[in-house]
């Protein structure tokens, strides 16, 4: 499926990104690049969008850095953004809000929970590395996804 011969099967990214304006376009012209790279070309417009919007949700809610990791393990790929708020927003109930609703926020998790094959995250406390925040994570590419 990549493009190079090379290239393992399975691959991981991960990019730190600060707590920045900038970081959601760094991070998606990131995740366009990996997408590409590796033959799942038909997968990276989506990726980009769930993606810039968690990064988005690092960048308003927490005060700190975030990371974003991208993982292949066989025909799915999970995209993960850790941040450093442990506050986990509601993960049930989330919906897109109706085309009469013209907010300019709070669609992020509606349209992660609309477009992804999966989604979830948890929070992290008391880590043995003393990480903390929470890790919202999604896949794309699933088999019957």
């Amino acid at each position: 499926m990549s493009h190079d011969p090379e290239l393992t099967d399975d691959w991981e990214y991960t990019l730190q990104v600060p707590s920045d304006p900038m970081a959601p376009c760094i991070a998606r012209r990131t995740l366009r690049t990996i997408f590409e790279e590796h033959g799942f070309l038909e997968l990276a417009d989506t990726a980009e969008l769930l993606t810039s919007e968690l990064v988005t949700n690092a960048y308003r809610y927490s005060d700190g850095p975030a990371s974003v990791r991208v993982k292949r393990e066989g025909d799915r790929v999970r995209v993960a953004v850790w941040d450093t708020n442990p506050r986990l927003p509601a993960l049930d109930g989330v919906t897109l809000p109706d085309a009469e609703n013209s907010a300019e926020q709070g669609r992020g998790l509606g349209l992660v929970q609309w477009c992804a094959d999966s989604w979830g995250g948890f929070a992290l406390r008391d880590q043995p590395q003393g990480l903390v925040g929470k890790l919202i994570w999604f896949e794309l590419g699933a088999a019957g996804g």
